[in-house]
Order: structure tokens, then C-alpha cells, then sequence
């Protein structure tokens, strides 16, 4: 076991978009991220990683880039005395103990999962670039498979996809595999004329419930003009092998079920003796300082985060997380002031040219709906080598369709001899 000094006096638990700011906003100072990977992911952008519209390795940044002053412990973090200010971290073989002055705690959100049966079973991910990722290789396998069906029954179940959650994640990951599967089936000549099956299930009263009323219409009118089937007020009852149970008595037969009904703050936050609120987030005060604790701070996804411009604590946003680390970065460095932000807006893409976007007031829709959304984005993301990247990437698939090639077992190599 070895010993030693958080860089700058600052320890930040989590290297997501939170973290990796408060540490990139250090700057010189500098800070000591303790993070199970070496990049930061930005998640607005998954969703063009899983069609193929973007290099995966675009949407994520290298933390070691985008904080050039701060030292990266990648590891787990096992254990956090608060009194002693002493954090314990496993790095493969080797276990550290890290002394720091202030601690930050951004260990970001996982999927929310419920009770469902065979939910865990049968049910895909998309929180994740590796689930991003595998999404996008099942999604190409399914058209294989209805090639190989042996009916037409069998050929619409490969060709059925269910939504399950229609915020923003649910619903541009239906947009952008749709337009992935309508590029690729110009390449399956034996599936010309097959019919598909796009599902989307939320129980909410309406798809996109977090933006103003016109744009969720908007929204909903472009995904029925696709052929989009809406199931509103309905629950996913049971996750059958090859089946989807919706509360409303639908029974869907399927290959393909994606969950992206929202988020939960991190489940390790209740071994660590915080306060927590009845949905697991960090108790917080304005000034992003952990409630009951000295020299502890938390933000993002895991906190409950009070907005002293807004009625309603933070909501699980990139926008908010970023100015979130601006205020706190500020508080480590002098006196500690309140936050406070009013949102400029909201933005979401529908699939290629289709996006909605509320700027201050001004809602946009269609093709310039799209290209606010993408702009915006693209400000949000740190490097200007990122930037180009992903801008690259951009201008490539205006020329070209998406690549269809299924990569599922990259960096699942084969045993030497079984090559």
C-alpha cells in the first residue's frame, strides 16, 4: 500500500462530464480524478455513435487532454474517511491512499432499472459507449437474422424494435437506428419491402414531457409520419425472451428492446456515509458543499444540486453539470458563493436533418431545429482536436451513407491457435 498528496489539495471522485470539469476549470492548481476510465463521455452524442454517423472514440475525450494539470488514478474507489480526509482507491494490483484538502464527489448516474421480470435478462442499455456500441452491432445482426427468417412472422420479429423511455435519450437513439436501418436495407436486397416495426413506450402522458408542449408535438408528429408507434401512459409489464408486455395489453414480439427510462444517481453513494435524498442523489447547499460535511462537494448527475434561479433542484444535464463545475471550481479556489443558472434552452435531434430546439424563447423545428442542436453540442464539447474530429465526421456523412459493418467482437480477440 503506498501513500500520497491529492495534486493541489484536490481529490475528484469521477472523471464524467462533472468531474472532468472541475478539474479542467482548476486549471493550474490542479486536482487528483480517480476514475474507472481514462476519458470523459459525452452523452448527448451517443446516439450518433451507435448509428455511425460518428467515430465512437469521438464522443469521448481523454482525461489527461482535457486536464493537462491534473494527475488520473484509474482505479475504484473503495472507502472515503471524511474526518481524516483520507480516500482509498484499488488500482489493479496496487491499493493507494490519497490525503486531499477538499473532496469532490461526481461518481455520475446509472441506468434506472426496475423490478420488471426478465428485464435484466433480455433488455439492452444505452447509458454506456460499450452499450452504445452493442446496440448498434445486435440492431445489424437483427437484419442477418430476418434475412435468414424463414417466414415473414419470423422476419417481422427481427425487424421490431421497443423503446422503452421517450426523454431524450430514448428518443434519439430511435431516430438515428432508424435512419441506420434505412441505410443499410439498401444493401439487403432480400429484405426489400419487409416490414418494420419501431416502438416507443413511455409512461408519461406524452413523448419529450421535459420541453415545451409545441416541440414534444412536433416531435411526435415526425415519429408517426416515420411510422413510429407512441404508447403513451403505458409501462413495460414483463421482458420476454422474445416479446414485449406493455401494461396497456400490447404484447409485442421482438428481438430488440432497449431501455433508456432515466437515470439513478449512483448506487455506491449509500457505502459512503453521505446524506442522501429519498432518491439516492447528495444532499447539497448552494454553494455545492455536501450538507453536514466540511471540505466535501458534490454535483452532476449524483447530487441534489438546489438552483437559486430555478424553483426546481438540477435536473441530469450535461448544461447544467457544466456550469455546475464552474461555480464549484471558483469555490475552491476563493470564497464560496451560491450557484445559480438559468437554462437557455433545450435541444434534441430526430434522426439525420429533423431536430427541435428551444433557444431563449425561440422554438425551432426540422432542419434548423437539427443544426442548433448540433452547434450546440459541439460548444459543449472540450478540445478543438474533439471539435474537428467530430466535425470531420460530420461533413464525411454528408457524402456517404453509414457503414454497416458489425464489430461486435473488437476487443474480445480470440485465444492464440483459435484464430
Amino acid at each position: 500500500m503506498t501513500t500520497r498528496e491529492a495534486r493541489g489539495g484536490t481529490l475528484v471522485l469521477g472523471g464524467g462530464f462533472a468531474g472532468g470539469y472541475v478539474a479542467r476549470y482548476l486549471r493550474r492548481r490542479g486536482a487528483t480524478i480517480v476514475s474507472l476510465e481514462n476519458f470523459m463521455l459525452y452523452t448527448p452524442m451517443l446516439p450518433e455513435a451507435a448509428s455511425g454517423t460518428l467515430e465512437p472514440r469521438h464522443v469521448v475525450v481523454p482525461l489527461r487532454l482535457m486536464c493537462p494539470h491534473a494527475e488520473l488514478l484509474l482505479g475504484r474507489l473503495t472507502a472515503v474517511d471524511f474526518e481524516e480526509r483520507l480516500a482509498r482507491v484499488e488500482t489493479g494490483e496496487h491499493v493507494i491512499d490519497v490525503h486531499y484538502a477538499d473532496v469532490v464527489i461526481a461518481l455520475g448516474a446509472t441506468s434506472r432499472t426496475l423490478p420488471i421480470p426478465g428485464l435484466a435478462d433480455h433488455a439492452l442499455g444505452f447509458k454506456s459507449l460499450p452499450g452504445a456500441i452493442h446496440l448498434r452491432n445486435h440492431v445489424l445482426r437483427r437484419l442477418e437474422a430476418a434475412v435468414a427468417a424463414e417466414d415473414d412472422e419470423e422476419r417481422l420479429e427481427e425487424l421490431t424494435f421497443v423503446f422503452v423511455g421517450a426523454g431524450y435519450a430514448g428518443v434519439e437513439a430511435l431516430g438515428e437506428l432508424s435512419d441506420l436501418v434505412r441505410d443499410a436495407l439498401r444493401h439487403y436486397p432480400e429484405l426489400k419491402g419487409a416490414k418494420q416495426r419501431w416502438v416507443l413506450v413511455d409512461a408519461a402522458p406524452k413523448i419529450l414531457p421535459e420541453i415545451p408542449s409545441r416541440l414534444g408535438e412536433y416531435a411526435s408528429a415526425q415519429l408517426l409520419r416515420r411510422g413510429v408507434e407512441i404508447h403513451v401512459n403505458a409501462t413495460l409489464e414483463a421482458a420476454e425472451p422474445e416479446a414485449a408486455v406493455l401494461s396497456n395489453g400490447e404484447h409485442i414480439p421482438t428481438r430488440t428492446l432497449v431501455w433508456t427510462a432515466g437515470v439513478m444517481a449512483n448506487p455506491h453513494l449509500s457505502e459512503l456515509g453521505l446524506p442522501l435524498d429519498e432518491r439516492g442523489r447528495v444532499r447539497v447547499d448552494e454553494t455545492l458543499r455536501v450538507e453536514g460535511l466540511e471540505h466535501v462537494w458534490a454535483l452532476g448527475d449524483c447530487a441534489r444540486v438546489p438552483n437559486r434561479r430555478s424553483d426546481q433542484p438540477d435536473p441530469p444535464t450535461c448544461q447544467h453539470a457544466l456550469r455546475q463545475s464552474r461555480r464549484l471550481a471558483k469555490n475552491l479556489r476563493g470564497e464560496p458563493k451560491p450557484y445559480g443558472y438559468r437554462m437557455l434552452g433545450q435541444v434534441a435531434t430526430l434522426g439525420r436533418y429533423k431536430g427541435i430546439a428551444d433557444v431563449l424563447g425561440l422554438r425551432l423545428t426540422g432542419f434548423v431545429g437539427w443544426f442548433v442542436t448540433r452547434t450546440y453540442h459541439l460548444y459543449q464539447l472540450p478540445l478543438i482536436s474533439r471539435k474537428l474530429r467530430v466535425v470531420t465526421d460530420w461533413t464525411v456523412s454528408l457524402f456517404f451513407r453509414r457503414d454497416i459493418a458489425e464489430l461486435g467482437r473488437l476487443g474480445h480477440p480470440p485465444r492464440l491457435g483459435d484464430d
